[in-house]
């Protein structure tokens, strides 16, 4: 996956001082449409008396880029020095503010219309209308409409749809018709915008008569009447006259298709969302970022992660430039493909294109960051954040909790309460897992309590079950089955399996035994309880009464959840599974982990057959340890690492202990860092060492 650069030849351009007007407006309309403001910005400031139009151009230039809080600085700017703007500089910071739903500001440009004799003007008035709509602002808009002397169709359209954006949609549907009785004919702007209405409402009868009004007044070849009539009978759920609408069309337009590929998506009906989207293509449809947007995000809903991000290729491969929208669907596609690679050129991007200024790209990025293993990237990131709202700073405290640096989570707790931001339930699953992770039993204690006497937020599952592994973890296993048993609400599968995972850290058979009575009442058909409690057996030498367990598996036709480890190289995922020998280079790897374990027996290792779980000799379960997932994909990735700083293993089990001692070693042997992120946490290995201490 490649993201293109944006290029322009005027980078190296500096404007004189006797420029001609024409020719730098020309230059900064050729910099805002390929996306590059900072340039055109540049440009810009280089005129030493930029006219009216060229203020224009900038600020309408950064709301169509998605920048609508610096288009209104820029009219600041214009303002500050004694610039007198005319009609259509108003116009275009009106539409700022309406992107940017900021009244305050919208307050003072209405201000500065009355100041400067707009107040009279019919365009700037719907144009106002319009902006308090987008600003939420009945009484703003209503201001302005009842002031005008004439009311043209679009005053009464965005009086209708003020009313409907700020949820009043009875009130919109009474403007509606009294729009009629004062002998204004709708256009299809107005049915489109008062059709979201009878969603909201969900009046599939009152969208039939509007369906009506629009067949009667010859709209329904008109493409956004019949756009919005299917998205409404979507809404509504009514799939088949979406569809008959849609085949009822004289002429599919890309608007129509895009609501139509929505539609699809947004019903779980992907397959007929993507051979829509593939036949637009076939037949030559002109499509837009919508058309892209719908097809890379329906991907993303469907959970067909890869093909989200071989869509988002093709969209830049056909010479589109992806937008915040775009952006923010691909982002979680890297992050569920733990694609390191794809996610910073993806990062690369937002930073060319000041996308990363926008807190929802930069906090998905903190995440990816995260869950691909690189927690500094997410800090650096997470740092350069101009604001930060609570979904930031969770995020941030997750980040810091699944790489195992509870101080780190609790850290940001405090910093997050002393600037004011106020937690939520999810802030303090993520303080609470941070401190199960790094033995804060004491600390996470005090979180738990504070959370109702503090904070007013009452404990659910979710915090119970995390406190109980907090305790669970920290070897105070007496104390997590009181908290259990005290707990107000019952016990869910999630805390006694915290207890369960913690006997196995801690070979505490008899509450082992306990917690896994429970676990098979409340989940009777999950494998996992059964394996958990075998592995404790097994390790306490209980064969008997482990293969009674297993016995008890098979009778139920459960069966273990294989192990799986596996590896990105050059943009291609590796896959292994225990003793796998299913790949072009698998002589090689066990060979080069043969001359490791020669190595690691050199430094002192003893390999702990009792991970291997299994009734062999002792030989034998020495000789399984040397093939599980883990061990297999680390060794892939060494000897494919073509200089790469890093290897990151992924696993869908927790990491074996002998693994994990055996890694400690192979990464001090090679003297190359290895992260693994099995399904409990991260581990950083390096010189010898685990970033969890040993404890995981």
């Amino acid at each position: 996956m490649s993201i293109m650069k944006s290029k322009s030849n005027l980078k190296n351009h500096m404007i004189p001082t006797n420029f001609q007007s024409h020719q730098s407006i020309k230059l900064i309309k050729s910099c805002l449409y390929s996306g590059d403001l900072k340039h055109a910005r540049f440009l810009f400031d280089k005129i030493p008396d930029p006219d009216l139009p060229t203020w224009t151009i900038l600020i309408s230039g950064h709301t169509q880029h998605g920048f609508p809080k610096k288009a209104i600085d820029i009219y600041s700017t214009l303002l500050s020095r004694h610039a007198k703007p005319d009609k259509v500089v108003l116009l275009s910071v009106a539409k700022a503010c309406a992107a940017s739903g900021n009244l305050v500001k919208a307050k003072e440009i209405h201000n500065h219309a009355i100041r400067f004799g707009f107040n009279k003007d019919l365009l700037l008035g719907n144009a106002f209308i319009d902006m308090y709509g987008k600003c939420k602002s009945v009484d703003g808009a209503r201001c302005i409409f009842d002031n005008l002397v004439v009311k043209d169709v679009v005053s009464w359209t965005c009086m209708v749809s003020c009313y409907v954006n700020c949820g009043m949609c009875r009130q919109g549907i009474l403007a509606f018709r009294e729009m009629g009785l004062n002998g204004i004919r709708a256009n299809s702007v107005t049915v489109s915008s008062l059709l979201p209405a009878c969603t909201d409402l969900k009046d599939v009868k009152l969208g039939r008569e509007i369906h009506g009004f629009v067949f009667r007044n010859g709209m329904d070849g008109n493409v956004f009447a019949t756009s919005a009539l299917m998205n409404m009978y979507a809404s509504c759920s009514r799939l088949k006259q979406a569809r008959f609408v849609f085949n009822s069309m004289y002429q599919c337009d890309v608007v129509s298709c895009n609501v139509m590929l929505t539609m699809y998506f947004s019903n779980k009906e992907c397959d007929k969302g993507l051979a829509l989207f593939y036949q637009m293509r076939k037949e030559g449809f002109k499509l837009n970022e919508a058309s892209w947007n719908a097809a890379i995000s329906g991907c993303m809903q469907n959970g067909k992660h890869e093909l989200a991000l071989e869509i988002f290729c093709k969209m830049q491969d056909s010479g589109f430039k992806p937008n915040k929208i775009t952006i923010v669907s691909a982002i979680p596609a890297c992050t569920d493909l733990e694609s390191f690679k794809g996610g910073k050129e993806i990062h690369g991007y937002a930073l060319r294109t000041c996308f990363i200024e926008d807190i929802t790209i930069a906090t998905a990025l903190v995440l990816l960051y995260a869950k691909c293993g690189d927690l500094e990237f997410s800090r650096k990131v997470f740092n350069m954040m101009l604001t930060k709202d609570v979904i930031a700073w969770n995020t941030m405290i997750i980040a810091s909790s699944m790489h195992g640096n509870g101080g780190e989570s609790l850290m940001l707790f405090h910093k997050m309460l002393a600037i004011g931001v106020k937690p939520n339930s999810v802030t303090f699953v993520g303080v609470l897992s941070g401190c199960s992770h790094s033995q804060l039993a004491d600390e996470g204690l005090l979180i738990f309590h504070s959370m109702g006497s503090r904070h007013s937020i009452t404990p659910e599952a979710d915090h119970y079950s995390c406190m109980v592994d907090v305790l669970s973890r920290a070897g105070r296993l007496e104390q997590a089955y009181e908290f259990i048993q005290k707990m107000p609400i019952e016990p869910t599968a999630a805390a006694w399996g915290a207890l369960l995972g913690a006997c196995r850290v801690y070979k505490n058979v008899d509450l082992g035994r306990v917690a896994a009575s429970k676990l098979f009442e409340i989940e009777p058909r999950n494998p996992g309880n059964y394996v958990l409690l075998s592995n404790i057996l097994v390790t306490a030498k209980l064969w008997v009464e482990a293969s009674e367990i297993r016995k008890k598996m098979r009778d139920k036709g459960l069966a273990k959840t294989p192990g799986r480890s596996w590896v990105q190289v050059k943009n291609k995922v590796y896959s292994f599974t225990v003793g796998d020998k299913c790949y072009e280079q698998s002589e090689m790897v066990y060979r080069f982990l043969e001359e490791m374990g020669e190595k690691m027996r050199q430094s002192g290792y003893q390999p702990d057959a009792d991970f291997a779980l299994q009734n062999l000799n002792k030989e034998q379960r020495e000789a399984a340890l040397c093939s599980h997932s883990e061990r297999l994909a680390v060794a892939f990735g060494i000897l494919n690492s073509g200089g790469k700083s890093t290897i990151r293993v992924f696993k869908n089990l927790r990491i074996c202990g002998d693994c994990h001692n055996a890694i400690k070693l192979i990464a001090k042997i090679v003297d190359m860092p290895i992260t693994v992120r099995d399904s409990f946490r991260f581990h950083h290995f390096k010189d010898g060492s685990c970033s969890c201490r040993d404890f995981w």
